[in-house]
């Protein structure tokens, strides 16, 4: 494993290990509170004085874990690497967030009671690794010296539910995910070979309520929880969310994260809760998606040159608080003091018959309609995703031909445009339904006609949310992904509009039917309106503006 380790570091262009010498102890009972015991692996340097690392996970203590473990033992820090109960040997039944804050205290007080503790220790993880170490920051006190929090959130529930629709492709993917690690290793292979036909038939199914069944052959008691708990006032969500004690952390926090990634609005919103409470974070977002091969890569670089320097006290080079990556021709990382760096919001608008230009629309222009049918609901494509193969900037033309898909194109631009910040749209909607979802997605269409996704959002719409004007149409609010791009000369903007993207969102049937329950779809029109009265429009938050656009 020593060599295995080594030659890992070699291909990362890691820094020398401080020792080769790392002693592994395996299968450590740590008994917590109500009686069960969790199940941990600690990875012993031959330093003196040497501080801890905590990683919490569901995912097991095998495989590219395993790997990590020595990897930052090998740079003088102790690692344990423990399972969360219920998965991997610990004991209980694992309930998401549920005993995250009480296992993570019990075992922190476990770690104190070692003969090679040091009063300080950090932690590092990704994804749910993440969400534990939330769990435990805001009490962890002095002790908690760093934290590397990669593609994760002190809370969940508005990424599951965002825009008030359903995450269904996360939740239900994840639910798979999970539930596919307690069948055996050959099994689980070939029915990734196979395409995991269960879990494609389960995403099209209704009603939701028995998809994680068609999935997995089983109940899973969280996804049940899931669909009935989706309100925004919802009880259940109080105690499994933890940002409303980020600002008492006292760690220094390390921020890792991908323009394409499901969490990323969240993490960005812990960012800047954490500055206004005065605290100076690190934060890196990348050209990744959650679980890229270069965000796994990043994140170790910047984890173990954070740990280095705010746990082990060892100098480090200067850098900027915020390093982003560019998209786009032409793009590439910047260094940033804070984020959002400064820029100018311009609005682009639709224009009836599929422009996009900065000047407003003329009055009494004609709406744009298109028909919405749940039955065949308008497919994601790309994006923010769980599993990284399928989530990402893809080619949306397939998409854009479908009739239930409005785009809207500008000319192409004369000059570069830098977009940098928060992205939002406002979107007239006219429809014969009461229930229904607004897609919005912003494109950079090329010189050879390609559309590739930068960012998007949805928001569910349902009566009382928004009011309606004397003509029925509702202004519909939509966030976007925040996003760092550069539309290159000679590019087009384009942004669609349509009334979903299943499976990545639940599909809306269109009459107010529970969430988990709903079989009756309902089809109908939906008119877009851009004319003066209704300026349907995309908000860019500019760092360089073309003197024309075209």
């Amino acid at each position: 494993m020593r060599l295995v380790t080594r030659a890992a570091a070699a291909a990362l262009r890691l820094p020398a290990a401080r020792t080769g010498q790392v002693t592994v102890t395996r299968d450590i009972p740590v008994r917590v509170r109500d009686g069960v015991t969790l199940r941990a692996d600690h990875y012993a340097p031959d330093l003196p004085g040497a501080h801890c690392v905590l990683i919490r996970t569901p995912y097991g203590r095998g495989g590219p874990i395993r790997l990590l473990g020595r990897l930052i033992a090998e740079r003088g820090f102790h690692v344990v690497i423990q399972s969360c109960r219920g998965t991997y040997g610990s004991g209980g039944e694992f309930a998401p967030l549920v005993h995250e804050r009480d296992d993570g205290l019990d075992t922190l007080d476990w770690l104190r009671r070692q003969r090679w503790w040091t009063g300080a220790f950090g932690m590092f993880g990704a994804s749910y690794q993440g969400f534990v170490q939330w769990a435990l920051a805001a009490e962890a006190g002095d002790e908690l010296r760093a934290m590397v929090a990669v593609v994760t959130a002190s809370g969940t529930r508005d990424s599951t539910y965002a825009g008030e629709s359903f995450a269904l492709d996360t939740v239900l993917t994840w639910a798979e995910l999970l539930q596919a690690q307690t069948v055996p290793w050959l099994a689980r292979q070939w029915e990734l070979k196979r395409g995991q036909p269960r879990l494609v038939r389960a995403l099209a199914h209704l009603p939701l309520a028995e998809a994680d069944r068609v999935a997995t052959g089983v109940t899973v008691p969280f996804f049940q929880e899931w669909l009935r708990h989706h309100t925004p006032d919802a009880d259940y969500w109080r105690t499994r969310v933890f940002g409303e004690r980020i600002t008492e952390v006292r760690a220094p926090v390390a921020m890792v994260s991908g323009w394409q990634d499901i969490f990323l609005p969240a993490q960005l919103d812990d960012y800047a809760r954490l500055r206004a409470a005065g605290a100076r974070p690190r934060l890196v977002v990348g050209p990744w998606t959650h679980g890229s091969p270069g965000l796994l890569l990043a994140s170790l670089r910047e984890g173990l040159d954070w740990l280095d320097t705010h746990l082990a006290g060892r100098p480090a080079p200067q850098r900027a608080p915020v390093r982003v990556h560019v998209g786009g021709a032409g793009g590439g990382g910047r260094d940033l003091p804070d984020w959002p760096p400064p820029a100018t919001p311009v609005r682009w608008h639709l224009r009836s018959g599929g422009g996009l230009a900065p000047e407003p629309p003329e009055p009494g222009a004609t709406p744009d309609r298109f028909w919405y049918d749940p039955a065949d609901p308008t497919p994601s494509l790309g994006g923010p995703l769980l599993v990284a193969q399928r989530a990402g900037a893809v080619d949306n033309r397939p998409v854009e031909a479908r009739p239930d898909v409005l785009t809207y194109t500008s000319g192409p631009l004369p000059e570069p445009v830098e977009v940098a910040g928060p992205v939002r749209a406002e979107i007239h909607v006219r429809s014969e339904l009461s229930y229904l979802d607004v897609f919005v997605r912003l494109c950079d269409v090329d010189r050879r006609g390609r559309s590739w996704n930068v960012c998007d959002g949805l928001v569910r719409v349902e009566p009382g949310r928004f009011p309606r004007d004397p003509s029925g149409v509702v202004a519909v609010p939509v966030t976007l992904w925040p996003t760092a791009y550069r539309f290159a000369p000679g590019h087009r903007l384009r942004v669609q509009v349509s009334g979903g993207a299943h499976p990545r969102y639940a599909r809306n049937p269109g009459t107010g039917e529970p969430l988990g329950t709903a079989v009756t779809l309902r089809a109908g029109w939906r008119e877009i309106l851009s004319d003066r009265e209704h300026p349907s429009g995309l908000e860019l938050p500019l760092t360089r503006t073309p003197s024309t656009a075209g």
